[in-house]
């Protein structure tokens, strides 16, 4: 009962993981030479998403409340401000997140 049964010296977990990866359910670890799977083009438009959408949001936000409020450019100049830094916060998480080789 202690052998393993196929003979193989592998792990049931890395058998399993390698045929993911065949079937293309998983994507690859990245390699020892720091490939990462996400691509340039991928991040970099990730990136403007993040910030775009947030100063968007923001925009908006501050616009209805100055109409709401009639407070014309106040509101609206702040949360240009609070949405710009979130859409940085969100680039910065986005980086943190990505594997290191």
């Amino acid at each position: 009962m202690s052998e393993q049964q196929g003979g193989d010296d592998h792990s049931f977990e890395e058998r399993l993981a390698a045929a993911r990866i065949r079937q293309g359910l998983d994507t690859p670890k990245p390699g020892p030479e720091g490939k990462q799977p996400f691509s340039p083009w991928g991040i970099g438009l990730r990136v403007g998403t993040e910030l775009v959408s947030a100063l968007v949001v923001a925009l908006v936000i501050g616009w209805a409340l100055d109409r709401w409020l009639g407070t014309k450019p106040i509101l609206l100049a702040v949360f240009v401000l609070i949405g710009g830094a979130a859409g940085v916060l969100n680039v910065w998480r986005l980086f943190r997140q990505t594997p290191n080789g």
